[in-house]
Formats: C-alpha cells, structure tokens, sequence
C-alpha cells in the first residue's frame, strides 16, 4: 500500500509553500535589473527551493550543456506544472506559456517579470512572432525550453511531437537537446500524482503533497545539430530521443500511419489542445 503524509506535515508544507511563492513573487519585480549570471543564479535557488518544499528529489542523467555552449533550445515531453520548476533547477531556462497567463494574478506577474515568452494560441500567424521571439533570446545567450506534446500525458505515454516551435531552432542553426522527464514514487513506480491532467492546480498541489516523496529523473539526451534539418525532422529526432530514454513507444497521429517527417501535414503542427498553460 502506498505511504502518504500525514495532515500537520501537508499543512506546514503548504504553509512554507506559500511563504515560498510570496518571496518569489517579490524577487520578480528585481530580477530585471540584476545581469544575467545573477538571474540564473536567482531561477535555480527559488526552484529547488521549491522542489525541496514539495520534497522532490531531483536526479540527472546525461550531462546539461554548460553556460559557454551557444544557442541551445531544450525540447521535454511534458508531465506535469513540476516540469518547470525541474528544468529551472536544473538547467536555468525560459519558457513557452499561452497568453492568458500574463492576466494571472501573482503567477502572472511571476511568469511575466522573469521572462516567459508569452504566445496566442487562438492565433496561428502569432506561431512566427513567438519564434522569432525564440530566435532572439537564444542568439542573446539565454537558453529555452518547449513542450513539443502541446499538453501533458499521465508520464506512460509519450503524445506526438508537434513541429511550430522547433523553426526557431531551424532558423538560427541552433543545438536542439532533447530531454526526458519522469517522476517516480517511493516505490519505483511512475508516479501518477505528479501528472497534471484533467485537473485543477489546487488538486494537482493536493495530490503532490500527499506524496511522502517524488523522485523525478531528468535525462539530457545527445544534442541535435539543426543544419541542414527541418522542423518536422527535428520533431521526430527529439520524439526518437526522448522516447528511447523512456522505454516508450513512438506516437503515431493514426493507427497505421508513420509519424516519419514526410507524412506530417502541414496544419499537424499546432495542438488542438493543451491543458497545461506552458506552450
């Protein structure tokens, strides 16, 4: 039967949970003004701050690309609102998320002053602004991070690879690293709690501190030279990556339909829908 944390520890948990996001919230309207080493610097503390709060244990495998290596696009699959935080603490990077999040109260403001690249998805000429935006960042020297699924899975499957996103990394000849992301429970298993799918966040954080611990194992596959590529190759080069190193089976769009570069169709390159905000 599986352990769960008692009622006072949830409690206290989420108590310095709350104290946690407030003090991000308030480092937010700072961090602009402070160069970029110190900003990383700020990201990755206020990340495992906030792992360490929620008690997820962080494990790597592969090695993240260090600070001297230039114009790095990172693309994860994509399991839970965790997955940004794991990234942050591992790797500082910025992030995809939908336009309706910068109305959000604190996390708006959070997401908006620590530089989230913000796209209308109602909107599909927005797709080339949000890469350029991609583009520019990258070639600044920052590093960011995509959610090519367009929504999140239970960490069982793996959802197709769609390719929007990815012209940036086409556009600037950048070095695209693929990146698995799964949680564990204490026993082993594919932790469940740690999906965000079908659910509220207040339910989603219900289900995450009811876990004694979540271990989550971060795996930066070889990197992926965009010369001479396309984005639907690199779609499924990234898709290949990150599926091998979760034991997954590749998607497929249709039963019986190869998922291979030259049977995407054009309008297969934007979600339909997508129940996380980020990407």
């Amino acid at each position: 039967m599986q352990k769960t944390t008692s009622q006072p520890v949830r409690i206290i948990r989420v108590i310095r949970l709350f104290l946690h996001v407030i003090s991000g919230f308030l480092q937010s309207f700072v961090y602009p003004r402070f160069s970029r080493n110190i900003q990383r610097r700020m990201m990755q503390r206020w990340a495992k701050g906030l792992l360490t709060i929620l008690n997820v244990h962080l494990q790597y495998c592969g090695k993240p690309p260090g600070h001297e290596v230039p114009r790095v696009l990172f693309a994860a699959n994509h399991v839970s609102w965790l997955d940004v935080l794991v990234m942050m603490a591992a790797c500082p990077t910025r992030f995809v998320a939908k336009s309706e999040i910068n109305g959000w109260p604190v996390l708006g403001l959070l997401s908006r002053n620590t530089g989230t690249l913000f796209i209308e998805r109602s909107k599909r000429s927005d797709t080339l602004r949000i890469n350029q935006s991609i583009g520019e960042v990258i070639n600044n020297g920052e590093r960011v991070t995509i959610f090519p699924e367009g929504t999140t899975s239970n960490g069982q499957v793996l959802n197709h690879f769609y390719a929007s996103l990815l012209q940036s990394a086409v556009s600037i000849d950048a070095q695209l690293y693929p990146v698995a992301i799964c949680y564990r429970n204490m026993d082993g298993d594919i932790c469940q709690e740690a999906a965000y799918i079908d659910s509220s966040l207040v339910s989603s954080l219900k289900k995450i501190l009811s876990q004694p611990r979540i271990d989550v194992e971060l795996s930066f596959t070889d990197p992926i030279s965009c010369h001479g590529k396309n984005r639907r190759e690199l779609a499924r080069l990234s898709e290949q990556a990150i599926a091998n190193a979760l034991s997954l089976p590749i998607p497929h769009r249709e039963l019986g339909k190869s998922s291979g570069p030259a049977n995407v169709s054009p309008s297969s390159d934007h979600p339909k829908h997508n129940r996380y905000p980020v990407q």
